[in-house]
């Protein structure tokens, strides 16, 4: 992985990093929670103001699925904890999550985090790394373009039914127009199992297009 930037399906590398709680090592001081580890352009700017203080409103209904998260821009230690202090006072919500004090650009350029046009800010990189250390998911927005942060959780618990039930899981669930809170069952490996499913009663649309209810 030398030279390029990690892939969904590989290991988060491992790297220690420095942050308002002092110094992790990552993946590891992670290992048997799923953890987001989103960057930002940097602070005391407007947009980041809003996606910190919506992610640490959520905190709590993250913590309930097993997940923990961790900022990251390329500011030093000082700047995060005036900053943390700046949203507390002004706007009355306390950002309950580390961030990475990534001052070199180090992590973020590991990452490929930086945006080239805008000298070292990073873009907003969303990595959604699993219990046992593995990328599961990548998600880039400019840094004109705030993130929605009820669809980083939707994707987490996405993961984690997926996981869970050996299913995958359709457009804007569990609110999908033709499917409402219904999965899909995975395809099917051989022809076999094409015929064998195509036989089936089961609820679906066609072969290929087979999906069932769940319970969380």
């Amino acid at each position: 992985m030398e030279g390029r930037i990690p892939l969904i399906g590989e290991r988060f590398p491992e790297m220690t990093v420095v942050t308002t709680d002092g110094k992790k090592e990552l993946p590891k001081d992670y290992k048997g929670k799923w953890l987001i580890l989103f960057s930002h352009p940097g602070d005391f700017t407007p947009v980041c103001t809003t996606e910190f203080v919506e992610f640490a409103k959520k905190h709590d209904e993250f913590r309930k699925i097993n997940t923990e998260l961790l900022g990251l821009s390329i500011d030093q230690v000082h700047a995060h904890i005036k900053w943390m202090e700046w949203i507390k006072e002004n706007v009355g919500v306390e950002i309950t999550f580390p961030i990475i004090a990534d001052s070199l650009g180090k992590v973020a350029t590991k990452l490929g985090m930086v945006d080239p046009e805008k000298g070292s800010a990073t873009v907003r990189a969303v990595f959604v790394i699993d219990p046992e250390g593995v990328i599961r998911l990548i998600m880039y927005y400019p840094s004109e373009v705030g993130r929605n942060i009820n669809e980083v959780y939707r994707a987490v618990k996405a993961l984690q039914l997926s996981d869970k039930q050996k299913v995958v899981v359709p457009g804007n669930w569990p609110e999908n127009s033709i499917l409402g809170n219904k999965v899909i069952i995975p395809p099917v490996a051989t022809y076999k199992d094409a015929l064998e499913r195509k036989a089936s009663s089961q609820e679906g649309y066609d072969w290929w297009f087979k999906v069932k209810e769940i319970k969380e």
